[in-house]
């Protein structure tokens, strides 16, 4: 079984994951603040929910006798380190966390003209590409699609995570003054329509928009946030080079304006380059150290990025700074990855019941779901998982994450159900592994062939992403490693590792070194994962697995234990086979 990053993941964090549709409101001075729109159909990643990176009427209150968390644990190199890789590429995989839903409709997709005219539209992004892009989309959807009736080939409806997904923060931007020798963002196209559910809309407005205004360099960085989202919802990375595009247009016009910085921010996460994310961060913030997109994606690179004292600290940083929802989500993961799920839930119960748009419920619904599936509280996680549908009955991470809490019910029906209507709009690596896994366990006629049909488009979709910049590694070693290439898998963990050293990259190399015989190097990775004191029954699961393998039964028979004690349904697939080698063990 394929453990999940948060993500989400992601996502995602995973992710992360690892979301949200964030309204842009104008700030003072003019200049827009950005808010993407998070697809809320089958919503990483990392990533906050729909009306998110808001700037609320009054300021909201920190989190009440927060402090900065303590760093999780030891980030040293485990003892049996001598195989890393030379660093190489800086990218990196996905964060856990995601943002608050958008919904997503039609393609929206081109590139304003850049003087301005109504015709041509930019290079780049004219009818023939983009209609190449939504080909390939389209392609991948039928694939998935094979074998099964679902409502239709096109990527539509609502959409996924805005994540540091587990990628990223809040969509919304810190307004900065404008350079006095560059026109101010115009309010002629108010940037809060991204929030407004309908992003593909939004883009045409904004595209409409800046054919006359074209050197509004907020509306430029707001258009290529909207890209960023737009991708993620459509489950479409070949439209991350038109985000970059007209992000560096922004920047061209005022080359220090920190709504473009933080929107390239959003799209180095996106990609999984954190080290990018981080680098566009810090620069957003040096001009505006209260940008609420910039802090959030703060916290997600370094958290990404293994760096977890220093994401603590930014954490505390940016809840002095800017509370809120974004904000408390992320406070709340950097004390779950330390093992604190009592203040991790107390911090979510906080921002729930300061979310005052149906997007921020659900996306904060949805966390506290996945917090409860991870402690094997479903019965809790589907209750969220309700709560979130109630506000948003399209956001794609509620409808995963109920999915996956039927089935560890044992309601594998409804699971399956779910899952389907959750690929069918948001074909992504962790859920087509999990729908494949949930056929699988069902057994029925039919039901292997499907479950390769999901794992073969796991491949589709990663080779889709890495040809549009998004570093896939750490998804490919999760996915190949029980269901594609093991070779691959290791080559793919080897080399993720060899740039961010995370519980998430020690765990799915632990279990590419296993899946491929090599168990003694695998296990200190196995138990660099489990050492921060996060709660994770995979992570246990594939360490109790590498224990059993290296002759330490005790510690093996203790480690599947845990794993099933925690999360008893934790994977459809992975959960059987804990019993069954712990039944073997005995």
């Amino acid at each position: 079984m394929s453990p999940r990053t948060n993500d989400d993941e992601a996502g995602a964090r995973q992710v992360n994951p690892r979301e949200a549709s964030a309204a842009a409101r104008p700030a003072a001075g003019g200049a827009p603040s950005e808010t993407g729109t998070d697809g809320a159909g089958p919503a990483s990643a990392d990533s906050p929910a729909a009306g998110h990176e808001r700037t609320p009427p009054g300021p909201k209150e920190p989190l009440a006798g927060a402090t900065d968390p303590a760093a999780p644990g030891s980030e040293g190199p485990p003892a049996d380190d001598g195989e890393h890789a030379a660093p190489r590429a800086e990218h990196t995989p996905a964060s856990p966390r995601e943002e608050p839903p958008a919904h997503a409709a039609g393609s929206g997709s081109h590139e304003p003209p850049a003087d301005g005219g109504a015709e041509p539209a930019a290079p780049g992004s004219g009818v023939s590409s983009a209609a190449r892009r939504d080909e390939r989309v389209v392609r991948l959807r039928r694939f998935a699609a094979a074998g099964r009736s679902w409502r239709g080939v096109q990527l539509g409806g609502c959409a996924a995570l805005l994540a540091v997904a587990l990628t990223g923060g809040a969509i919304a931007m810190g307004a900065n003054p404008a350079p006095t020798t560059v026109p101010a963002a115009s309010t002629a196209v108010d940037p809060g329509v991204l929030g407004g559910g309908d992003l593909d809309a939004s883009i045409t407005a904004l595209q409409a928009h800046l054919r006359t205004q074209p050197r509004d360099f907020g509306g430029w960085a707001t258009l290529g946030l909207a890209y960023v989202e737009q991708a993620r919802t459509k489950g479409d990375p070949s439209r991350y080079p038109q985000a970059d595009k007209v992000l560096r247009r922004s920047l061209s016009l005022a080359p220090d304006n920190d709504q473009a910085l933080a929107g390239r921010a959003a799209l180095a996460a996106a990609r999984h380059d954190f080290k990018d994310a981080l680098t566009y961060a810090d620069e957003a913030l040096r001009q505006n150290p209260y940008s609420e997109r910039a802090l959030s994606s703060r916290v997600d690179a370094l958290v990404e990025l293994g760096r977890y004292a220093e994401a603590a600290k930014a954490a505390g940083t940016a809840d002095a700074r800017k509370p809120g929802v974004p904000v408390f989500t992320r406070y709340a993961y950097v004390h779950e990855l330390r093992g604190d799920v009592t203040t991790a839930r107390r911090v979510l119960e906080q921002a729930l019941a300061g979310a005052t748009s149906k997007g921020d419920v659900a996306y904060v619904s949805a966390q506290l779901g996945q917090l409860a599936w991870n402690q094997g509280d479903y019965k809790t996680a589907l209750g969220c998982y309700a709560r979130a549908l109630a506000a948003d009955d399209t956001y794609l991470p509620a409808l995963e994450g109920r999915a996956r809490a039927q089935a560890a019910s044992g309601d594998r029906a409804a699971a399956v159900k779910g899952m389907e209507t959750v690929v069918s709009r948001y074909p992504l690596p962790g859920p087509l592994v999990e729908l494949g896994e949930l056929y699988e366990a069902r057994g029925a006629a039919g039901d292997r062939a499907r479950a390769r049909r999901q794992y073969a488009l796991v491949d589709t979709w990663i080779a889709l992403a890495r040809a549009n910049g998004v570093n896939a590694d750490l998804d490919t070693a999760l996915a190949a490693a029980d269901h594609g290439d093991k070779a691959a898998a290791l080559r793919a963990a080897r080399a993720e590792w060899s740039r961010r050293h995370t519980v998430h990259t020690a765990d799915a190399l632990a279990w590419a070194l296993h899946a491929n015989g090599h168990d003694a190097e695998a296990l200190p990775y196995a138990r660099r994962a489990t050492a921060t004191g996060y709660r994770n029954a995979a992570f246990l699961y594939h360490r109790g697995m590498i224990e059993l393998a290296t002759g330490h039964r005790a510690a093996g028979r203790a480690s599947l234990t845990s794993a099933l004690r925690l999360n008893p349904g934790f994977s459809p697939l992975g959960a059987a086979e804990a019993r069954k080698a712990l039944e073997a063990a005995r």
